[in-house]
């Protein structure tokens, strides 16, 4: 049948859109009209997980009043924004709020994440070697000084990666702009930067805390790096005669990484195949530190998902820093309160924390005191927001097959008719 676009989206707009039904268990989450911009709010029946409405934003005022219709709401599944718990406690003050174990975990992730970037110096310090306590030995009978190697060149300070030195620079040019009371809004305007880059230069306790996370970028040589050093440290210095070996070990990373890698290791004056070896520095030969990245995954992982060698290796970790060692201590007891449904243990979990000098899991525990009812309840109750992370995401498929002609109307007559 021929017909026009603009027909079929006309008879989509003139069919009558039923009432929402009745429901006892509401879940409630934001979308997107236009990321960072406008949002929505879609409301899901969570006993047939079934979109029952769509509200045109995210304001509380607006939640309140769609629930001071429905009195019938007894629970409401929802995220950890304000908006919506000022807009539940208006409209819906009896009904009982549940906080999402998804965002719980993905926050405490955030601060897990944080707090290893702190304290990964720690890791890569030394061990100091264990104090002696032999007698003083006799003094040797003098003896014709032994001959003294020659001296080796010293070695220059090589330059500062691109990106380590343009995070110095706007570290700089922030915190400059702020200490004379410049708004961080007009600072994204001058320096040309997103907004979000610009709170994180200024929320940053020092450049110490942005170099590490720069610094420790994850690259596909990272789990050959003790491979490549051994190379080096056996007499093999050209980065093409390495990258081939390590590649027999599954490496598929370029050549050129692996010759960044080893810049470090080369005094000028030397040529990659054939480097004097007096102009030459030798490679770790302690086994690398793993980066950031992989050390939080190995805490925020279930212990019988990790190989033994991985819990070997996190194990020696942790013995290097006594907050890593306690930040996993917490994080096991709150994984333990989450999986088990033990909200009770919540409160005893908040003192232990706060106890600590972990000021990440401070800001997290700050916030789960604000909240605290909808946590327990999220920690202790059978519901969670699953149901409404999937309504949006079907949302977002309705919404981008129309391209730019989704507006609310249409897109709300589309989410609430499709079956």
């Amino acid at each position: 049948m021929p017909c026009g676009k603009d027909l079929l989206i006309g008879l989509i707009r003139a069919q009558t859109i039923p009432p929402p039904p009745a429901v006892t268990v509401l879940g409630v989450d934001d979308f997107a009209f236009r990321r960072s911009a406008t949002y929505g709010t879609i409301l899901i029946d969570m006993s047939s997980h079934r979109p029952i409405d769509l509200l045109s934003d995210r304001e509380a005022a607006t939640l309140a009043a769609w629930l001071t219709e429905h009195p019938e709401v007894e629970i409401v599944c929802r995220d950890r924004a304000g908006a919506y718990a000022q807009g539940i406690e208006t409209g819906a003050p009896s009904a009982i709020q549940v906080a999402d174990r998804y965002h719980l975990w993905k926050n405490l992730c955030e601060a897990v994440g944080k707090t290893m970037v702190a304290h990964h110096g720690c890791l890569r310090a030394a061990p100091a070697p264990p104090e002696q306590s032999d007698p003083e030995p006799e003094k040797p009978t003098p003896e014709a000084p032994p001959p003294q190697p020659p001296a080796e060149p010293a070695a220059l300070m090589l330059p500062e990666r691109r990106l380590v030195t343009r995070t110095r620079e706007r570290f700089e040019a922030v915190q400059s702009r702020l200490a004379v009371g410049m708004s961080r809004s007009a600072i994204s305007r001058e320096l040309n930067l997103d907004i979000q880059t610009v709170r994180r230069f200024a929320n940053a306790t020092g450049i110490d805390e942005l170099l590490v996370a720069c610094q420790n970028r994850s690259t596909n040589l990272d789990g050959y790096i003790d491979q490549v050093n051994e190379l080096w440290n056996t007499g093999l210095y050209d980065g093409a005669e390495i990258t081939a070996k390590i590649t027999e070990l599954g490496y598929t990373g370029s050549v050129q990484t692996v010759r960044r890698y080893l810049r470090a290791f080369r005094l000028p004056g030397t040529s990659r195949s054939h480097p004097d070896p007096v102009r030459r520095k030798p490679a770790p030969s302690t086994p690398a530190v793993p980066k950031p990245r992989k050390i939080s995954r190995w805490l925020l992982s279930r212990p019988d998902h990790l190989d033994e060698n991985d819990t070997i290796e996190l194990k020696a970790l942790l013995t290097r820093c006594e907050h890593l060692d306690r930040l996993h201590e917490h994080v096991r007891s709150f994984a333990a309160i989450m999986t088990g449904r033990r909200g009770d243990e919540l409160a005893a979990w908040l003192d232990h924390v706060e106890a600590d000098d972990l000021p990440t899991l401070h800001t997290f525990a700050a916030g789960i005191r604000r909240d605290r009812d909808a946590v327990t309840n999220g920690l202790t109750l059978e519901h969670s927001s699953g149901a409404v992370e999937g309504g949006v995401g079907r949302l977002k498929m309705l919404k981008r097959q129309t391209f730019g002609r989704a507006s609310f109307d249409l897109l709300r007559a589309r989410v609430l008719l499709t079956t």
